[in-house]
């Protein structure tokens, strides 16, 4: 009687594990196929390809529905992986441009990223030591951890040439036996704030004068760049009388830092005409942006972190913040003055303006992969859901009288209708 019981009571037990076996294959907790309606604002916002839980963004943080197309962009030019080999030789490279929130990314490279060896960075030290796990070799290049080692702020010129000499010295390594990868990343910052923010810093008593503009070969002599001023510092400068002077290395600093000076005979202003000089300074310095592992603008800090943590497998710690009540911000200019400033950056407002576009649409890119990859995971999971289901079914269909076989089946059966990796469906982005 009791045995009678027993199979009778399977009955109803097994089809309440095929309806809810069957919900999950149908309506998957990570798919938008059936879902209840409500109000759509808030944290959870609807795509094309389901729901997803996001941060949300800040206001300046928006992605445009439409970007922009002026360039041309191939795949190859969007598609940024880096397969960054910590434990072996890789180097990372951090191009430092003044003005740019180098200062905040710098630190974010030494105490934010999760780490099998961490930094270790001492209170009170500037630099921090960044080993290999198991080797007393660095695997980043920056202020705080190697310091200025080729030099004050080197720009891109001085960095390719020093950087490999500096480090397979550091790590006693034979130059001609040692294939490295160096992976230069850097950051930019939109032209009119970078220019009055380095106007504010200087104002304050920066200069920078220890910087050593090596090219080819040689620092740049002072007839190549005569001071603008003649004291220690210029502290308490006007802005009219940092725009007036030609030989400010503020203007147009972002190409002349990212551009290679050997193509124009470095700061030798006579080997060709400044129309020439601009046109050629501007290519390489869009060249070699481009063709960096990396690269974030400071107006989008979280997509930064996002592009980042794609381009190099690596995880942050912490989110980034935007900050935007910064010195720049706080400084009122009339309409006359920007366009001043816009005149004297010429080349910066159009690498910007290029850099702006490879860089929303590189996100744009990532976030489509991403996407799909997501899609394929949770096809690949309804799949193997599917699987075990027909699997297990079968075997109740086969069960036998004895009681323990059923209660393994059922067990395993609720087992499958209930482990879903939720924590998966969590996208921060």
């Amino acid at each position: 009687m009791e045995e009678k019981f027993n199979r009778l009571l399977l009955v109803p037990i097994a089809a309440v594990l095929f309806l809810m076996i069957g919900y999950q294959y149908v309506c998957p907790a990570d798919s938008n196929t059936c879902y209840f309606r409500g109000d759509e604002k808030g944290l959870f916002q609807r795509y094309s390809s389901g729901f997803e839980f996001v941060y949300p963004d800040e206001g300046d943080e928006d992605l445009p529905s439409k970007i922009t197309t002026k360039f041309n962009f191939t795949e190859r030019d969007l598609d940024r992986h880096v397969d960054f080999d910590i434990r072996g030789d890789d180097v990372m490279v951090f191009l430092h441009i003044q003005k740019t929130g180098g200062t905040t990314f710098g630190r974010h490279l030494v105490k934010n990223i999760q780490l099998e060896q961490p930094c270790d960075c001492m209170p009170g030290q500037r630099k921090c030591t960044c080993h290999r796990p198991g080797k007393a070799e660095s695997w980043l290049f920056s202020r705080f951890s190697t310091g200025w080692s080729c030099g004050l702020h080197a720009d891109w010129t001085e960095l390719t040439s020093c950087v490999p000499v500096v480090m397979n010295k550091r790590d006693k390594k034979n130059a001609q036996k040692s294939k490295r990868n160096f992976y230069y990343i850097t950051m930019l910052r939109d032209p009119v704030s970078r220019y009055l923010s380095e106007w504010k810093h200087v104002q304050r008593g920066a200069t920078w004068k220890t910087a050593l503009h090596m090219c080819d070969g040689r620092p740049a002599t002072q007839d190549e760049l005569p001071a603008c001023y003649s004291g220690d510092d210029w502290t308490g400068v006007p802005l009219t009388d940092f725009m007036n002077c030609p030989s400010n290395l503020a203007n147009n600093r972002q190409v002349r830092m990212l551009a290679d000076l050997s193509l124009v005979g470095c700061y030798n202003m006579s080997s060709m005409s400044e129309l020439e000089r601009g046109h050629v300074l501007l290519a390489s310095a869009k060249a070699n942006l481009r063709n960096m592992a990396f690269y974030g603008l400071t107006e989008f800090q979280r997509k930064t972190q996002y592009l980042f943590e794609r381009t190099f497998g690596l995880r942050f710690i912490r989110a980034f913040t935007q900050i935007n009540s910064t010195r720049a911000a706080s400084i009122g200019i009339s309409e006359k003055v920007r366009w001043r400033i816009e005149g004297l950056n010429a080349l910066d407002v159009e690498l910007y303006e290029y850099a702006k576009e490879l860089f929303l649409r590189r996100y744009q890119y990532q976030r489509q992969q991403q996407h799909q990859e997501e899609r394929l995971r949770r096809r690949q999971q309804r799949q193997h859901r599917q699987r075990l289901y027909r699997t297990y079914w079968a075997q109740l269909l086969r069960l036998g009288p004895e009681e323990e076989d059923q209660n393994e089946v059922v067990n395993t059966l609720e087992e499958v209708a209930t482990t879903e990796d939720y924590s998966s469906q969590v996208v921060r982005w």
